[in-house]
This record gives C-alpha cells, sequence and structure tokens, in this order.
C-alpha cells in the first residue's frame, strides 16, 4: 500500500514554502521501514555564486543514496543536478551551516548549486533512497533570502593608547565580490564582574578595525566578529572564534 503524508506551510503570500513529503513503496513484513526525509538547509556563502544545502545522515540507518535536483519554481520545466558533496569532504566547503543542520558529530551531506539567477523562486529536492523505500524533502527560496556569509577569519586584538583596543579582522575568505556586494560587520566583546557575565554588541561598521576606547584596566575581555551583505541580505554569519585580551594596568 502506498502512504503519502504532506505538510505544507506557505509564509508571505506564497513566497516561502515549505514542504514535506514522505512515500513509502510497498513491502512486506521483513523489509526495512524507509528512510526519513533529510531536513536540508540552503544558504548562499558569497552571493550570488556559492549556494550549498547540507542535510544530516540518520545513524545508525541502512545505506542511503541521496537524489538532489533543484528547478525554478515558477519558470520552464528545467530540472538541474545538485553537486553532492559527501561527509567526507564536505566540512571543508563552507562552514554556515554547522549552527543549524546538526551536531559537530553528525555525518553532513551538502551539494551545490550553480547558476542560480537573482530574484527568482527556486525549488530544491532531496531525496533519500535504501531498499525500503525513498522519502522526499522539498523547499522553496529566494537567494536573496538565504545569503549568510561564513564568519570573519583572523580576528586580532591589541592594546591601543593605554585603555583603549584595537579590534582587526579580515572578511571570510569565501566571499568573492567584496567590492560589488561589500560586507559589514558586528562586534560582541564580553567580561564578567563578580562572575555576572556582561557583554556588548557594537555595529555595523563597514571597515574592517575598530577602535575601542575607555576600557576598564586589569579587565580580561573576550572578542567575537560576525558579518552581513551590507544592504541587509539574508542573515548574519556565526560569530567567528573567540580571541581574549587583558588590558594593561597602568603605572601609578
Amino acid at each position: 500500500m502506498f502512504g503519502i503524508v504532506i505538510l505544507l506551510m506557505c509564509v508571505l503570500g506564497g513566497r516561502a514554502l515549505d514542504l514535506l513529503r514522505a512515500t513509502d513503496t510497498p513491502r512486506n513484513h521483513t523489509s526495512p521501514d524507509p528512510p526519513p526525509a533529510p531536513r536540508v538547509h540552503c544558504w548562499c556563502a558569497s552571493y550570488p555564486n556559492v549556494t550549498l544545502c547540507s542535510w544530516a545522515e540518520p545513524s545508525p540507518s541502512p545505506p542511503v543514496h541521496y537524489v538532489a535536483t533543484y528547478s525554478e519554481r515558477h519558470g520552464q520545466p528545467d530540472t538541474k543536478r545538485c553537486h553532492l558533496i559527501p561527509p567526507s569532504s564536505s566540512s571543508s566547503v563552507s562552514s554556515s551551516s554547522s549552527s543549524s543542520s546538526s551536531s559537530p558529530s553528525a555525518q553532513l551531506w551538502q551539494c551545490q548549486l550553480s547558476d542560480l539567477k537573482l530574484l527568482t523562486d527556486y525549488i530544491i529536492n532531496v531525496t533519500a533512497v535504501h531498499s525500503g523505500g525513498s522519502s522526499s524533502y522539498l523547499s522553496s527560496f529566494m537567494l536573496e533570502d538565504i545569503v549568510r556569509p561564513d564568519p570573519p577569519a583572523d580576528v586580532r586584538v591589541s592594546p591601543h593608547n593605554g585603555r583603549d583596543l584595537l579590534v582587526e579582522w579580515s572578511p571570510p575568505s569565501t566571499w568573492n565580490d567584496l567590492d560589488i556586494f561589500p560586507l559589514k560587520y558586528q562586534i560582541m566583546y564580553q567580561w564578567e564582574i563578580r562572575g555576572i557575565p556582561k557583554s556588548v554588541n557594537l555595529g555595523p561598521f563597514e571597515s574592517s578595525k575598530v577602535e575601542l576606547k575607555g576600557l576598564s584596566p586589569g579587565r580580561t575581555y573576550l572578542f567575537r566578529v560576525c558579518a552581513r551583505e551590507l544592504l541587509g541580505l539574508g542573515k548574519f554569519s556565526s560569530w567567528s572564534s573567540p580571541v581574549n585580551i587583558t588590558i594593561p594596568r597602568t603605572k601609578p
């Protein structure tokens, strides 16, 4: 018997669509259950050129084969294959999915979409197949809505003019068109007072360095930086790796 479960969610007048469809193939009592539908997360790490989708492979499970395709939602019926990147090499492609897709220990598949048009709705279809059947996940997105750079790199914090600090960083290496699509940045710094954590967010800044004034001598601060497309497309990146520094005490 065939069983079909459809979950349809339309947001903002149908522009955002999340469609989950799990289809069971006929099986007898000894056949394994069909694989769970993959939960797919897509993001554009370098607008408009680098778009990736990722999902976690369930564990433990029988061997699963994935088929990933994409097409324009309202255009000609031209379906393209999404280039699959297996877990052994997906961690080196981009880091923006790590906080949204799964735990760090999960086997993470990715696929790369190419030649996407601006201001166009797309549908991504990822199907998991094994001997027990198949299950598909479909999601609709517009490129401008899923822009999310990788975190800034090489964050450096150094004393400057006594109680001041100079915070510097480099743009993410995966963001390819800084001249055409510049980034803006936010800084977060944290400290403790009698064991109570405090934090401040500053920005956005268009430059890649900021001088902070009037910090407390002898106190240790922790700094992180995140990035977003200058016009506000998509979301901020994850925070960069933290950098600690202690403000030198001034001589009496």
